[in-house]
């Protein structure tokens, strides 16, 4: 592994994708990316007797399912990196004391999708083991009941709020032997803490836009690249306010992100004018695991797609932060992925 500039690593074996999972709820199931996802459950109970209880088993089955498409056996595994929404991230830890590998739990909210990517790829890169797993998970109403109301109380709101993914994606790591073909893990950008003094939860996006605006100027700057080197940026969850503010932050900067496709996966993963109930858009971990491990390495696959840059972004907010009245600390990890091929 190599380091570039002062946020960037450069993953110097390429460490490959050998297989991924995308598994979702029903809303998401009616949303224009539906065919990409591997399996979507037909309602938010999963067969479950609770919400937390019905996220663990998405997980474990996104996870089941990554391992069935990597063509690797449970046995074969040696590496778990995963993290969640809940407190003390009980989702991921209860799906790895299942899986019964060595585990590192993670919390970087929403970005926690690259935030595990990028470690499971330094464990391999660094030849610290053959095969890791990488994965994250929300459920709406796991979240919302925690972060903001539960969902039987119906509570309205703002127009700028976002509807949590129910969703799980998850990413077997590998060594890269010469022979496997892609997608591969080429760079990641750890992002710093961005604050500017939002309190409102229901405002995510705006509170995020700042933290991925810094760590896409990181990037270039780290790399030398130009916005135009990849055929597509998506951020993690910004939806339609935090989109443009990133958008005219970066502008500022001089990054010219009209040189290429700039969108997001909070854009991407619902149809804003069929599904009105999502609102701006939407987030939560399982927003920017299931557009990347589903349709994003998909169009990677088939060639449509040759370099893309994924910046997942997580608001590290608690409820008791907001309650003591607390801003919200964001922030945004970067990792670009290749199809096959030598890279840059």
């Amino acid at each position: 592994m190599k380091q570039l500039g002062s946020q960037t690593w450069q993953f110097t074996s390429r460490p490959v994708i050998l297989g991924s999972s995308a598994v979702v709820g029903p809303e998401e199931g009616e949303g224009p990316l539906a065919s990409d996802f591997d399996f979507i459950y037909d309602s938010l109970e999963m067969g479950e007797k609770t919400w937390e209880k019905a996220e663990r088993a998405l997980f474990e089955k996104s996870a089941k399912l990554a391992l069935m498409n990597a063509g690797i056996e449970e046995s074969q595994l040696e590496f778990f990196v995963g993290g969640d929404l809940m407190n003390q991230i009980i989702s991921s830890s209860f799906a790895a004391r299942k899986l019964g590998v060595p585990y590192l739990g993670v919390f970087g909210a929403c970005s926690t999708s690259m935030e595990s990517l990028a470690i499971a790829s330094m464990i391999i890169d660094s030849g610290g083991a053959s095969y890791a797993l990488a994965g994250t998970s929300s459920h709406n109403c796991t979240v919302e009941k925690q972060f903001r109301f539960p969902t039987e109380y119906g509570s309205q709101k703002p127009p700028y709020a976002q509807y949590t993914v129910t969703g799980s994606g998850c990413a077997i790591v590998g060594r890269n032997d010469g022979t496997a073909k892609g997608p591969h893990v080429a760079m990641a950008t750890i992002g710093r803490i961005m604050d500017l003094g939002l309190t409102d939860p229901f405002n995510m996006g705006a509170a995020m836009a700042p933290a991925a605006a810094d760590t896409l100027t990181a990037h270039f700057r780290d790399t030398g690249l130009s916005p135009g080197h990849y055929d597509l940026i998506v951020t993690g969850d910004l939806a339609s306010v935090g989109l443009p503010i990133t958008k005219d932050l970066l502008a500022k900067e001089g990054i010219p992100m009209e040189q290429t496709t700039f969108n997001d996966c909070g854009l991407m993963i619902y149809d804003r004018d069929k599904q009105k109930y999502v609102i701006a858009g939407g987030s939560g971990c399982g927003c920017s695991a299931t557009v990347t491990y589903g349709h994003i390495l998909k169009r990677l696959k088939k060639g449509e797609l040759k370099r893309v840059l994924i910046v997942a972004t997580g608001a590290l907010l608690s409820p008791l932060s907001y309650q003591q009245g607390e801003s919200i600390p964001c922030i945004a990890h970067a990792v670009v992925l290749e199809s096959g091929g030598e890279g840059q």
